[in-house]
């Protein structure tokens, strides 16, 4: 129990973080309980009656039965119940009141359907559903990757292909069993369920359990969202919608090669914006997005001057926006350890700077980071990229044509990897140059290239 010196050093030091004053008992001694809730959500702290904002001790009176009665029934109203009471102390001849807090076992701590956190030295009400997803994840109460998804099997909703491929890259021998990887990497929830986490990185399908859980990548013609020149949705395992993401803006992207003092192995890729940036940007996306948000999906935008990746739920609010860049907080610990042991994550918190470094190193504008409600990362992309891209999408076509004149805009768009919109916008402009032309009618007729 709390002695009159201790009471002493708590007034000395302040309010703050696990202390607070209260002058006298207030008009509404719900305020009380509201000060404990948060207490008990947090570290703990000690509640003291009759210390003013100007730290001294001025005592709080006379507790009437009625009074006291009042403070117990008001804190019996925090669900779950705290084992926590008024206590009276005397201190330097005055009566301070007295109630500790213990930080509680079973969070959140809710009075009147109301959830209060201590931030500093203040109470806070949590009022918007962000908030509250932030106090669960970072209490380690609800991290969306630990909850439990019952309706998954893991005997018939596993890509196997994904997990072999898992084994492989986290250096596990081929004969550890499926089972002792579920087990060892704590992918099972309670009753052997497998956790969310574990059914985004290994389940087949895991769109089919978690909605929204998929990556969608638009290509857009010119600067705005007006005219969409390409657009593809990506689902399965986080892994493969990772690897598909990477292929799709290979494709998109002005890709050159380096081939000196390569000898006889594999060329050398130099992107127009360096491929680890796409890497680290799109691995974090995924390992950091808010699952719980139903509203939208992690998006990559590529336009003619800028590449938007996009995932939903902005910077946590366990990092302050002094820390960006300096500290790692992740919404999804077991997806993002998950990414780690394939070596897909280097070192925590480095990321961003390694994106900003990687920039600059390529003499491109340093990225743009949108942090609130959907978390956006903007890369510029070179100036000449415009011209790139659509020559590269026009010699495709002629190269096709002049293989088979009687090749369909459908065919073009699949093998081209453009939407069929996109593919006849590219054939209007040909036309137009007096480059290409339609021969006969539109069904049986064929492709004729005038200018070689």
């Amino acid at each position: 129990m709390i002695t009159a010196e201790d009471i002493q050093l708590i007034v000395a030091s302040g309010e703050g973080y696990n202390a607070e004053f209260k002058v006298s008992i207030p008009s509404k001694v719900k305020e009380l309980s509201e000060e404990v809730c948060a207490f008990a959500n947090a570290a703990g702290g000690v509640l003291l009656i009759g210390v003013s904002d100007a730290n001294e001790i001025v005592g709080c009176g006379t507790f009437d039965n009625a009074k006291r009665s009042a403070i117990q029934h008001s804190l019996s109203e925090i669900t779950p119940a705290l084992q926590c009471s008024l206590n009276l102390v005397e201190v330097a001849g005055k009566t301070i009141g007295v109630i500790e807090v213990a930080s509680g076992p079973k969070k959140p701590y809710v009075l009147s359907g109301a959830i209060y956190v201590r931030i500093g030295p203040n109470t806070q009400k949590l009022t918007t559903a962000e908030q509250m997803r932030d106090f669960f994840q970072q209490s380690d109460k609800i991290y969306f990757d630990e909850v439990p998804c019952p309706a998954f099997n893991p005997l018939t909703d596993i890509d196997l292909e994904v997990l072999t491929i898992f084994k492989l890259e986290a250096n596990l021998s081929a004969a550890v069993s499926n089972e002792q990887v579920y087990i060892n990497f704590k992918l099972y929830a309670e009753a052997q369920h497998f956790k969310n986490g574990a059914v985004l990185f290994l389940g087949s399908k895991p769109e089919q359990f978690i909605e929204k859980a998929m990556i969608r990548c638009i290509a857009f013609q010119g600067l705005d969202k007006r005219f969409i020149f390409d657009d593809h949705t990506f689902g399965g395992p986080l892994y493969h919608q990772f690897t598909k993401a990477m292929q799709w803006l290979r494709g998109k992207l002005n890709v050159a090669y380096d081939i000196e003092g390569q000898g006889s192995g594999p060329r050398k890729e130099i992107w127009e914006i360096p491929e680890t940036v796409f890497k680290e940007t799109i691995i974090n996306s995924l390992s950091h997005r808010d699952y719980y948000d139903k509203g939208a999906l992690t998006t990559i935008e590529l336009f003619e001057n800028r590449i938007e990746i996009s995932n939903p739920g902005g910077l946590v609010s366990a990092i302050p926006m002094a820390s960006f860049g300096k500290r790692s907080h992740s919404r999804n610990p077991l997806i993002f350890g998950l990414f780690s042991r394939m070596r897909l994550v280097e070192q925590i918190g480095s990321g961003i700077p390694r994106i900003i470094n990687l920039m600059k190193e390529a003499a491109l504008p340093a990225p743009l980071f949108q942090k609130e409600g959907m978390f956006t990362v903007t890369l510029m992309r070179p100036l000449k990229s415009r011209e790139k891209s659509r020559e590269k999408s026009r010699e495709k076509i002629k190269a096709l044509i002049k293989e088979n004149p009687n090749v369909t805009i459908i065919e073009m768009s699949e093998i081209i990897g453009i939407s069929i919109k996109g593919i006849e916008k590219q054939i209007a402009n040909l036309k137009k140059e007096g480059i290409i032309d339609r021969m006969g009618a539109d069904k049986g007729g064929n492709w004729k290239i005038l200018i070689k």
